[in-house]
């Protein structure tokens, strides 16, 4: 039997040029973490509202805070040291995010993470913050963007409310162009859901009562506040609850903070064909951003459960027992946008095992190619060493533009 999938902490690497914004979004994430705890690796505390949040120790160069959250400034050189240390078990982080600026390329970091012998971390994904209203005077200035552009898993086009419709149309066209199939994102102020970068887990309640005032307190104070008087002071209605998810509140969803991004479910009891599902994930449709969730593949040697993790163009596959008396079902959430939803349903349905003849052991192959090494020789779901599952070195971190990291 295959061990329980490992626990891996998402690195995400946080892009952009100067005044793009990307700063005053790392403070928003670390804002509404809710009950994450979120690693923020930069190279200058004076890039984080430190100020403005309860500090609530700091040792060495982290420096801890009162949600829960570290943060750490380093340079390149200790970005291996402050990335294990981050991810130790007793630091409960749960995402952690690199500020590229001042430390390195994009391009480096993704190389220092997908490099990294960590096994507590994986790779994140690329986030290209971008400045709408200074776009091309950024790219007369640093002509370099354009590359960053083209290898982001996500753009977020911030400051996106200061330029009409008709130029955002035309911005859009042209990140298309440069990076094709990746999701754009329009934003103001940074005000990014976190559910779009990392799974957000609620606020402990038992000790709301007694807890000291946060710093994420007082910007959902100021939401409502705002939400209240009719949003004037940001066009923006802020809304977290379930019930404003599901049921909804009054706003219009224009408003809502989760608006620019679409989350699509996906279940199934029938079992997966593992080459119809692998070729629906190297075949990804424009938009879509984030792939989670378990697979049930119900084949000879592999009947295991696999967690996947995808972001961009990066995916891995854990396999792990399922529980006695767990349901053996598919449930994938797919994250993106400008998504087709009912088309994404359509085409993962059609992945689904239909006849009386089921997949043989050598269709996992492609699956056990992003299954991480380390696994004990022999396991069921482990490709035999140098079989045909079994990649050149660490599994491939990417499907369909590898080679663009090389090239850089």
């Amino acid at each position: 039997m295959a061990p329980q999938a490992p626990r891996q902490i998402p690195v995400i690497v946080l892009a952009g040029f100067l005044g793009s914004g990307k700063t005053t979004l790392l403070n928003h994430l670390l804002g509404r973490s809710g009950g994450s705890r979120v690693g923020a690796v930069v190279n200058d505390f004076g890039s984080i509202e430190i100020d403005a949040m309860t500090v609530a120790g700091q040792v060495d160069s982290m420096v801890s805070l009162g949600n829960g959250c570290l943060c750490c400034a380093v340079d390149t050189s200790e970005l291996d040291e402050y990335l294990e240390r981050l991810a130790r078990p007793a630091a409960r982080i749960d995402v952690i995010v690199i500020e590229a600026s001042g430390l390195a390329e994009p391009q480096e970091l993704i190389r220092m993470i997908l490099a990294s012998e960590n096994d507590r971390i994986v790779y994140g994904g690329l986030t290209e913050v971008v400045d709408a209203a200074e776009f091309a005077a950024t790219r007369a200035r640093h002509p370099e963007i354009d590359r960053h552009v083209a290898v982001a898993d996500l753009v977020v086009l911030n400051k996106a409310d200061r330029i009409g419709a008709a130029e955002q149309r035309a911005l859009l066209d042209t990140l298309a162009e440069l990076s094709p199939g990746t999701p754009v994102v329009p934003a103001a102020y940074g005000r990014i859901d976190p559910e779009l970068f990392f799974d957000r887990k609620p606020r402990d309640e038992a000790d709301e009562a007694v807890r000291q005032l946060s710093f994420e307190d007082l910007i959902r104070a100021e939401a409502d506040a705002e939400a209240a008087a009719g949003g004037e002071a940001t066009g923006e209605h802020v809304c977290d609850g379930p019930e404003c998810r599901e049921h909804g509140c009054g706003h219009g969803h224009g408003q809502h903070l989760h608006a620019a991004y679409e989350s699509v479910e996906f279940v199934s009891d029938a079992p997966m064909n593992p080459r119809r599902l692998m070729a629906f994930l190297d075949s990804r449709p424009a938009g879509l951003y984030r792939i989670k969730g378990f697979v049930h593949f119900d084949v000879p040697e592999n009947r295991q459960k696999f967690a996947v993790h995808a972001v961009g163009d990066f995916l891995r596959f854990y396999p792990s027992p399922w529980q006695p008396d767990e349901e053996r079902r598919t449930q994938l959430v797919m994250i993106g946008s400008g998504v087709d939803a009912a088309a994404l349903r359509k085409e993962l349905a059609d992945c689904r095992e239909t006849g009386p003849e089921r997949a043989g052991p050598e269709s996992m192959w492609g699956v056990l190619r992003y299954v991480p090494s380390g696994g004990e020789p022999g396991e069921p779901g482990d490709p035999e060493p140098g079989g045909p599952g079994e990649p050149d070195g660490p599994a491939d971190f990417a499907l369909g533009r590898p080679e663009e990291y090389d090239e850089l």
